[in-house]
């Protein structure tokens, strides 16, 4: 985590040390010229390019200082809730630490908390689920890895739970009590925890966890086009979103594919190879092929190679263009905890 801290009189700069302490990652200070040394960098002038620049290569930015400083100083940055850090205000005695800007996705709210504790301080939320004790499900959903599927849907949750207890739906076991607002009935809007592309609800907001293994065989050569139109086509024509896939595996013959390791790459997944040997004590029925066999030493790779870390086939072997692709689910469950 990247924390970029901001102070503007000799008290600031001594309460920001003080927040720093508790901050996991890298942070850096800056403070006004006069007052820089001893750990805290000056600010640049003009200011207002060096802050749009940690703004965006930030996760978090802390002004010890006004709230009207720290709200000029962003202002012409601010993009999307879904993008933009954790913006946290503290005065500069140390009294208030207040969550500014991305209170949920980008962690503000949890940041302020954090630093509130270290310092002995009040914290002070205003997103209307935290004060009225009701689920957030952007916040849960950050917390816990899940990709959130419609922000417009998110902010139609967001606004229901405020009025009434709302519908949850998952494919995966729910661990221990549903939070304050989410019901295991039917409903208009609701929440659905899911790998899959359904709409269970007229308003429906997924919540995907990345529990999708997928399973890789190409020929030689095999472009990355190619890889990425196989697996596009594999998702799409089995109703499985992309954000749900967790990582890839192939046998090691393909170990030096340029395509295939360009593609998982360049979409941040990773990928792992495994010998002949390996994929045969995969256990399951399998589609089998004589010719596959005679090449690689195992019947089928991508049914196993998929298998080899998950659970259940959920794509059995579908060929496109010289690439096979399967999947196969990661065991999942939900925990509201």
């Amino acid at each position: 985590m990247r924390t970029t801290l901001f102070a503007y009189s000799k008290k600031g700069v001594e309460t920001a040390k003080k927040a720093a302490v508790c901050i996991d990652g890298e942070a850096e200070l800056f403070t006004v010229e006069r007052l820089a040394g001893d750990g805290a960098k000056p600010i640049p002038k003009p200011s207002g390019k060096f802050y749009g620049e940690k703004f965006a290569a930030s996760d978090a930015l802390i002004f010890v200082s006004s709230c009207g400083i720290a709200v000029r100083s962003i202002a012409p940055f601010i993009k999307s809730k879904i993008t933009d850090p954790a913006v946290v205000v503290i005065d500069e005695t140390g009294r208030f630490v207040i969550s500014l800007l991305s209170g949920h996705i980008g962690g503000a709210n949890a940041a302020a908390k954090r630093i509130a504790d270290a310092l002995g301080a009040t914290p002070v939320i205003t997103t209307a689920t935290d004060i009225n004790g009701r689920f957030s499900v952007d916040a849960w959903a950050k917390t816990h890895g899940l990709a959130i599927s419609d922000m417009i849907a998110a902010k139609a949750v967001s606004a229901a739970i405020l009025e009434a207890d709302i519908p949850v739906k998952s494919d995966f076991s729910i661990i221990g009590e549903l939070p304050s607002g989410l019901i295991c009935e039917d409903g208009e809007t609701g929440v659905y925890i899911t790998y899959k592309t359904d709409k269970p609800f007229k308003t429906t907001l997924r919540l995907i966890p990345k529990c999708v293994v997928l399973g890789i065989g190409c020929r030689r050569g095999t472009p990355k086009e190619a890889i990425a139109e196989a697996v596009h086509h594999a998702l799409v024509e089995n109703g499985i979103d992309p954000r749900a896939v967790k990582c890839a595996a192939s046998i090691d013959l393909k170990k030096n594919e340029a395509g295939l390791i360009e593609y998982f790459r360049k979409n941040g997944l990773p990928l792992s190879f495994h010998t002949a040997e390996e994929l045969k004590t995969v256990p399951g029925e399998f589609t089998a092929s004589d010719f596959v066999k005679e090449i690689t030493g195992v019947d089928c790779v991508c049914e196993r190679a998929a298998l080899i870390n998950a659970d259940k086939l959920i794509i059995k072997k579908t060929a496109l263009a010289g690439v096979t692709v399967a999947a196969a689910l990661v065991k999942t469950e939900v925990n509201f905890g």
